[in-house]
């Protein structure tokens, strides 16, 4: 089904994308409510497209502002502090693809019965489940808050990168359950150091946007055949190019906010957040 929507809605669902995306709240849960709202529907093709585009203008956003301390990081190190440091990027990209096939798998086949309308994205507009992420994400950014800060540091190699790409390939079937959110306090809770867990989850999601963006096109364009519209018209991708230049400005100013907040140790005021607005989430979902 392909829903209609206007240039004032993509550019308010654009503007709450982009500032939440890249704060551990879980931009897509906010995106949904924001769609329910309008009279949308998350789970539609053209929704969950638009949404994919709406982050890569974040993932833009992400390498502008990342680039000086990513060229640092990962490019003006020895070889091998950079071989270990592509071998956690492979490691976790693989385990969270492993695990998000699986669970799409298992949702589609077992969850929704493995009929022909039986997708993963169906999910997406179930605000109860949206509200019980949001929760599981706030517990979890809480746990990683209270963590002493004098506690043991420890390096980031394969096996702590797999653990984090597995909490991500966690997340990806679950609106709610916040990707940044997960994957830096899963780090955090490892003793990884504050500022490479965000620079590595943040480079997870570089590596992760193109594939969910071809699998989400696709879907996207068989909507579009099965309606009997072109399959690439002007009209069918435009509402997406469009979001994702405001989400791309939206996003930049939420970096900063985001790194400013992690570095002074505010990270459990995130968390406390969550779980205010799953109770909301939970509460319009009831109504």
């Amino acid at each position: 089904m392909i829903s209609p929507v206007n240039m004032l809605q993509i550019a308010v669902l654009a503007v709450i994308q982009g500032l939440a995306e890249l704060l551990p709240v879980s931009s897509s849960a906010h995106v949904v409510v924001a769609e329910k709202l309008m009279g949308l529907d998350p789970s539609a093709p053209d929704m969950t497209f638009l949404l994919v585009m709406l982050h890569t203008g974040t993932t833009f956003a992400v390498i502008l502002y990342f680039w000086p301390r990513w060229r640092d990081r990962f490019l003006s190190v020895g070889s091998a502090a950079r071989a270990e440091l592509i071998r956690a990027l492979v490691a976790a990209t693989i385990a969270t693809g492993v695990l998000g096939l699986l669970l799409k798998h298992l949702i589609e086949k077992v969850v929704l019965g493995g009929g022909s309308g039986a997708e993963v994205e169906s999910l997406f507009s179930n605000l109860r489940l949206v509200g019980g992420a949001l929760a599981a994400a706030g517990a979890l950014i809480l746990w990683a808050g209270a963590r002493r800060a004098d506690a043991p540091v420890r390096p980031l190699n394969a096996e702590a990168a797999t653990k984090i790409g597995l909490v991500q390939g966690l997340c990806l079937p679950f609106r709610g359950f916040s990707r940044s959110g997960a994957t830096i306090s899963s780090g955090l809770l490892l003793g990884i150091p504050r500022a490479l867990c965000e620079d590595f989850s943040f480079a997870l999601a570089v590596i992760l946007t193109p594939p969910v963006l071809a699998l989400e096109g696709h879907r996207l364009v068989k909507a579009a055949r099965a309606a009997g519209r072109s399959a690439f018209s002007r009209e069918l991708f435009a509402p997406g190019l469009t979001g994702m230049v405001f989400s791309f400005l939206a996003g930049l100013l939420a970096l900063r906010w985001l790194s400013s907040w992690l570095e002074k140790g505010r990270w459990s005021w995130f968390g406390w957040y969550c779980l205010a607005a799953s109770a909301g989430v939970l509460a319009f979902a009831a109504r």
